[in-house]
């Protein structure tokens, strides 16, 4: 055994088997000796980052001095054991817990002596101050109140294995802070959204999670059975065609913060399982919906992140509003190397640059509104890095938007990019029923051609739609991907919290 600060109660051993079999005979003989192995009657009253902060600018002298000791009960996990110190964490943090030898019963130091990493302890004392300048509690009681089983991961280094931190997240959180940080900004960053929403006057709703028919966005779906019904049904790809019932009802303004599903491939950026919110607000256009979105990103950055500026992968992004606004064809124009702008709407040039510059798969259904899309997202897409909002995307690519006035072929719709990824995608609304049943057919024929990710014919919101829905603008953002970049995450694994992954094959 080496030799360290950090002495473990329990020896190390090559062996994890026989850690879990020492850990097991412990409570083993915790039950023996009559005692209650997982007692429920601790009552906390203190947390550790409380404590830090209630006492932050107090010496120990000061601490000491006061007449009245400040009596707490703190409980949490062991994460280290250093003899006269022990250090715990609960959900705010971390903090010490002293060892007065001289002062314990022997069956308390008994008791303290056997605990391991990883137990889960209960603690009454009062506050005072290490020389080194630790706040700590003065140990009085202390109760045993879960056994740990298993041995914790390696106490200096974490759980460094980016597998095994996805496949076993309890474990990633007891010993990673930055996982820990990065779950609490994700909460804030929910309920930032939820607050800003609600003080725009949106109503928060819920739809249903199964659907059946899958509509609302261009994405191929997961697929389940009804037994009691006996019909199919199809996990969510988006709400949208519900939420925009909703304001043909006369809810003009409303928003759901939802968990949607898209059977396609995990990546870095795509996980089957997301979470987005999306909101739609009658008597508005897509501008409107621009300008609330630079609105709520500059509200969420201030008050999460204490500035508009934040850092992505070594980079520095800005969410000071106004982002940069501009329109697919001169996106293509900026960043598609060897493009010849003037045959931007030709859609056998088109088909030839995608086919041959592009290497990618070009299909006898695809028009030039299809293939420009590609161009697009092949050439300029990961190459804007400042929030900036791509406008005028062609009908073809555009189901569920309104056509622009002016030009039919394109729409009143924008996505947004910040760091190279698409963050929100919104639109005018389409509420034309002859124009919609028109769009739907032709993602049916698509459909029919063999792209799986096209949408359906959905006759009931074609029905809904004729009873009019008045102007409206709705808008989806992805709050993975806007966690990753609030979080500096490189992955969305790193943001979700249960990240689907391969089953492991037994050996």
């Amino acid at each position: 055994m080496s030799k360290n600060n950090n002495q473990d109660p329990v020896p190390v051993v090559e062996d994890p088997n026989e850690l879990i079999a020492q850990l097991q005979a412990k409570l083993d003989e915790i039950k023996a000796s009559g005692q209650q192995p997982y007692p429920n009657q601790f009552k906390r009253t203190d947390y550790a980052q409380d404590l830090q902060t209630a006492f932050e600018g107090l010496s120990k002298q000061e601490i000491d001095e006061n007449p009245v000791k400040t009596q707490v009960n703190v409980a949490g996990r062991v994460m280290l054991n250093r003899g006269a110190f022990i250090v715990i964490q609960d959900m705010t943090g971390r903090i010490q817990l002293y060892v007065a030898r001289k002062e314990l019963d022997p069956e308390v130091l008994a008791s303290i002596k056997s605990l391991d990493l990883g137990d889960i302890v209960g603690v009454s004392g009062y506050i005072s101050r290490s020389g080194k300048g630790d706040l700590y509690v003065h140990i009085e009681e202390i109760q045993l109140l879960t056994k740990s089983l298993r041995p914790m991961p390696n106490k200096f280094h974490g759980l460094a294995d980016v597998e095994a931190r996805y496949r076993n997240r309890h474990l990633d959180l007891m010993t990673n802070e930055s996982t820990r940080e990065a779950f609490v900004i994700r909460s804030q960053v929910v309920s930032g959204i939820r607050q800003f929403m609600l003080n725009e006057r949106f109503m928060e709703v819920e739809t249903p999670m199964m659907h059946p028919i899958p509509g609302g966005a261009v994405a191929r779906p997961f697929e389940t059975h009804h037994n009691a019904l006996d019909m199919p049904l199809y996990l969510r790809i988006a709400p949208e065609l519900y939420l925009k019932r909703l304001v043909i009802g006369g809810f003009e303004k409303v928003f759901e913060i939802n968990r949607s599903f898209r059977n396609e491939g995990v990546s870095t950026r795509h996980n089957p399982e997301f979470t987005m919110i999306e909101f739609y607000q009658a008597y508005a256009d897509y501008h409107d919906l621009m300008d609330l979105t630079e609105r709520l990103f500059n509200q969420l950055a201030t008050d999460i992140l204490g500035s508009t500026e934040l850092t992505y992968q070594e980079e520095t992004i800005s969410l000071k509003a106004p982002f940069a606004r501009i329109s697919m064809s001169d996106a293509i124009a900026q960043y598609a190397e060897g493009f010849d702008m003037a045959h931007i709407d030709d859609r056998e040039y088109l088909a030839d640059y995608v086919s041959n510059t592009l290497k990618q798969q070009v299909k006898d259904v695809f028009g030039a509104g299809k293939l420009k899309t590609i161009v697009f997202e092949e050439t300029a897409e990961h190459q804007l890095r400042q929030p900036t909002f791509i406008t005028e995307y062609p009908a073809e690519t555009s189901p569920l938007a309104r056509r622009n006035d002016d030009n039919p072929e394109i729409t009143d719709r924008f996505e947004l990019f910040v760091g190279g990824r698409e963050l929100a995608n919104g639109f005018s609304e389409l509420n034309d029923p002859a124009d919609q049943a028109e769009r739907f057919r032709g993602q049916v024929a698509e459909k029919d051609a063999g792209d799986v990710e096209a949408m359906h014919f959905d006759e009931d919101y074609i029905e809904a739609l004729s009873y009019g829905l008045p102007p409206t603008a709705g808008e989806g953002i992805g709050i993975d991907r806007l966690v990753m970049l609030f979080t500096d995450s490189a992955s969305i694994r790193d943001v979700i919290l249960f990240p689907h992954m391969r089953r492991k094959v037994e050996q």
